[in-house]
């Protein structure tokens, strides 16, 4: 896998710390972002910025992506300019944007045709975990294949899980996003809890986070959120779209999700606030201002 040669499309906060650990790892890394400002820092370290999503395709053997809508998704892969029609035979396609588990069956499919392999590749970690290369990575595609591509998760990853065929990725994102929902109102609700009791919120913080409410989103968002700092590790906007991913496919098992639905009212109360693209920790703002 050391001679491959890999495109990344989608340098953004955490795309972009991705590309970078795959430079440093010994690979050679080509790449292309609809902003191409946004990729000046991978060139200095050695990328080779691509003009087009085409040229990238016929100089990569594996490609990388993450971008942000299912919208943009579909463009990259299955519009006449995309990849699927772009790629040589035997390139192994992974989509790491978290989008809907209908079309990373779809692109699968188109990519089979076309004698290539495809995979859904969500992570979980936010712009921390892309910096540390300490994501999680759900991935859904061919098993045996996805072998040979370990030691590329390896560089941007720690915890890499082969969930099933195509789509069984995004469905493990969902039920991650699903499972952040509630515990940040519950982060945001025990912090200004805290605050409101007259208690030193950092000391309280050091309490709880190593016992049974510790997570994530305690750990290293409930900071943030004490400090006032609500730049993007993750956007809001982006948040928003998952969860209307998570309630629809949920919807369509037959699921009722109550605290998914609350959370994504909270956000979208936010947005329309202006701060869509604020980090999911600006959550706190909507109880401080209650």
């Amino acid at each position: 896998m050391e001679q491959k040669v890999i495109g990344f499309i989608g340098t953004g906060v955490m795309g972009k710390s991705m590309a970078l650990h795959l430079l440093q790892g010994g690979y050679s890394v080509n790449v292309y972002n609809r902003t191409k400002t946004k990729t000046d820092e991978l060139v200095n370290e050695g990328a080779t910025w691509c003009n087009t999503i085409k040229e990238l395709a016929v100089k990569s053997d594996i490609i990388i992506t993450i971008v942000g809508y299912p919208a943009d998704v579909e463009q990259v892969y299955l519009s006449e300019d995309g990849l699927i029609h772009h790629a040589k035979p035997g390139t192994l396609l992974v989509d790491m944007t978290t989008s809907t588990p209908s079309l990373a069956k779809k692109i699968a499919a188109a990519a089979r045709e076309k004698e290539m392999y495809a995979f859904d590749a969500p992570v979980s970690g936010g712009d921390i975990g892309a910096r540390e290369a300490k994501l999680a990575i759900m991935v859904g595609g061919d098993e045996e294949v996805f072998q040979s591509l370990l030691p590329v998760f390896s560089l941007m990853g720690t915890n890499i899980q082969h969930q099933g065929e195509a789509g069984a990725g995004q469905f493990t994102k969902m039920a991650n996003q699903i499972a952040i929902a509630s515990t940040m109102m519950g982060v945001c609700e025990a912090m200004v809890y805290a605050e409101k009791a007259g208690l030193d919120q950092v000391k309280v913080l050091k309490s709880i986070e190593s016992g049974a409410a510790g997570s994530f989103s305690l750990s290293k968002l409930a900071p943030r959120m004490i400090e006032g700092d609500f730049e993007p590790g993750f956007y809001i906007k982006h948040f928003i779209k998952d969860m209307k991913i998570a309630i629809q496919s949920a919807e369509e098992m037959g699921l009722n999700t109550p605290g998914l639905t609350q959370a994504k009212q909270l956000y979208e109360h936010l947005a329309e606030k202006g701060e869509e693209n604020a980090g999911t920790q600006a959550l706190y703002k909507y109880y401080l201002n209650m």
